[in-house]
């Protein structure tokens, strides 16, 4: 059986789970900057400690672009030897551009609310921009309100960095979907478990007929439609290839419809010391087995 997939509709991002999409600002990655814009460019990364494994991916995506030199980031522009604080001062001092990559981390930082704070006021007298980029699901200040913020949170990693690198470079950050998916899949993570959930977002599915990607053997894993006693299931391997890799997939049929209020809940259980690897998530276009949509997959 060929598996015909229509990869337009991928959105958010899910690394922690093997969730590895293609990026799609190759463009912006390609920029080039003149010598002025060397000298006047500086990226402040402000962020909490506890978020760095996020914030370094980030960081590393910016210095590929624009230079080391040119991100204020503290594992290499703060070396053993150097005044934290002189250094701090430093980089603030330079920067044009601050991100402040808000979480319940770093909103209870007082090192970070000192940074925040320079910035902002740095940035209500027009010498820098001050952009927050939300990374989980905090509370926003009072204060950031009317400040339009970055949502990696939301809208996963590849988006959030390509919008940084259009504020960064002056671009407009709108783009265009590739194409419209009513259907968005989340997942929730246990400890031994992941529920995929299907949700229509704004009218009724007539076709419920969806597939779980996955890097895992139909040994390794159980399932079952969470409320439903009737169902089609299948485990297909080597079916699809994502990145020079081939994957499996599973797939899921239900005899009715999907709405908004009724979405499809698939429980996917491990039964061996391998953990579950999601990979992505489908949506059936139509009656036929072999044909799908990528849809966006969001980490609950």
């Amino acid at each position: 059986m060929m598996l015909l997939i229509n990869t337009g509709g991928i959105r958010g991002n899910a690394d922690d789970y093997g969730y590895n999409m293609k990026q799609n600002f190759k463009n912006e990655l390609s920029y080039k900057m003149s010598k002025k814009e060397e000298i006047l460019l500086m990226i402040f990364i402000s962020h909490n400690y506890l978020d760095k494994e996020l914030i370094e991916e980030i960081a590393q995506k910016l210095s590929s672009i624009y230079g080391q030199n040119n991100v204020f980031y503290d594992k290499w522009s703060i070396q053993p030897g150097d005044g934290i604080i002189d250094k701090m001062n430093t980089g603030l001092d330079n920067c044009r551009f601050f991100f402040f990559f808000v979480s319940k981390n770093s909103l209870q930082s007082n090192m970070v609310k000192l940074e925040w704070q320079a910035a902002l006021l740095k940035a209500t007298k027009g010498n820098a921009k001050f952009i927050p980029v939300r990374i989980d699901d905090c509370s926003f200040p009072i204060i950031f309100m009317q400040i339009l913020y970055i949502d990696i949170y939301e809208q996963g990693i590849d988006i959030g960095i390509r919008q940084m690198i259009d504020v960064i470079n002056g671009n407009n950050t709108f783009r265009p979907n590739d194409k419209f998916q009513n259907v968005k899949s989340y997942i929730e993570v246990g400890s031994d478990y992941v529920i995929i959930e299907f949700i229509p977002q704004f009218y009724m599915e007539p076709i419920s007929k969806y597939a779980i990607i996955l890097d895992n053997k139909e040994n390794e894993i159980s399932w079952e439609v969470l409320s439903e006693s009737a169902f089609d299931s299948s485990m297909n391997e080597n079916m699809i290839e994502l990145n020079n890799k081939k994957m499996n997939f599973l797939y899921i049929g239900l005899d009715r419809t999907t709405t908004p209020s009724c979405p499809v809940q698939v429980k996917i259980t491990q039964k061996t010391n391998k953990p579950i690897n999601i990979v992505g998530a489908m949506k059936g276009k139509n009656s036929q087995i072999n044909s799908f949509d990528l849809i966006p997959l969001i980490k609950k």
